[in-house]
């Protein structure tokens, strides 16, 4: 009863900023860190929530929607439902299944960098993929170096091929079984908002988060703060804001790349 009690709060908090936003006229992206992510969190479950509640409307559904949500309750059941020890089972598989894109995802940029117009570009590409697949964790200004290439083919957002988007997708957490366009402007949408949130968050503060919404913030970024210190998850997401906050729209495919680049080798993440 208490965990429905969670999510009905968070139903209406959601809905309380949507009155608000109405009223004051408000866009999503001028809300407070905590405000959109909320938002952002609460969408997600929801959509699980409505999924539910489509197959249980047949007849006596509703015994199998019980036996399913025992069975399968990391991808049926919101978090509110998840005991203390599932939440980081369910995230540490999660991670794994997201990792498991990463090789792919940076092979493909090394595959396109002699594509890449410029002869400097190119060296500081094919250095940064050959770091990363060393075990090093690169620099905030290797990878900011790099911005200029993914605003413009053959790594930005419109101009990616539709293997790295399903892997950048994977990468995401986020659904593969959509037609290539789709997956794109899901990911571009995803990305803005991460985006977003970023520029909420660096007016914020991150020394104003708890620990817990520092580890999740670190998790949604890609990284998989599960087994990680709460400094060392501050120091990374403050890394992350560094790069985020330093681009510009049009330079976001980086960011998303950034969910590899930046979080592959960093201290702990090697299990």
């Amino acid at each position: 009863m208490i965990r429905f009690r969670q999510l009905w709060a968070d139903g209406k908090k959601c809905r309380r900023i949507k009155a608000d936003m109405a009223k004051h006229n408000v866009k999503f992206h001028q809300l407070s860190y905590r405000d959109m992510e909320h938002l952002r969190q609460f969408r997600r479950d929801i959509t699980k929530c409505f999924f539910l509640g489509v197959i249980s409307v047949p007849p006596f559904a509703n015994y199998l929607v019980f036996l399913l949500m025992y069975l399968f309750p990391r991808q049926l059941l919101v978090r509110h439902f998840w005991t203390p020890k599932q939440q980081i089972d369910f995230l540490n598989i999660y991670h794994d299944i997201r990792k498991k894109s990463h090789p792919e995802i940076l092979s493909y940029l090394e595959k396109v960098s002699p594509l890449i117009s410029e002869k400097g570009l190119r060296w500081h590409m094919t250095e940064l993929c050959t770091k990363i697949q060393r075990g090093t964790h690169p620099a905030i200004p290797d990878i900011l170096a790099l911005r200029k290439c993914f605003s413009k083919p053959p790594l930005g957002m419109s101009q990616l091929h539709a293997s790295q988007i399903k892997a950048l997708s994977r990468a995401m957490l986020l659904t593969t079984h959509l037609p290539s366009f789709l997956l794109r402007r899901r990911l571009k949408t995803h990305t803005t908002v991460i985006h977003q949130l970023d520029k909420a968050l660096a007016k914020l503060g991150i020394n104003q988060l708890t620990e817990q919404e520092v580890k999740s913030a670190c998790y949604l970024r890609g990284l998989n703060s599960t087994h990680i210190a709460d400094e060392r998850c501050r120091t990374w997401l403050a890394e992350w804001l560094q790069i985020s906050c330093s681009l510009k729209e049009a330079e976001l495919s980086l960011l998303l790349h950034n969910v590899v680049l930046l979080s592959t080798n960093y201290i702990g993440t090697r299990r």
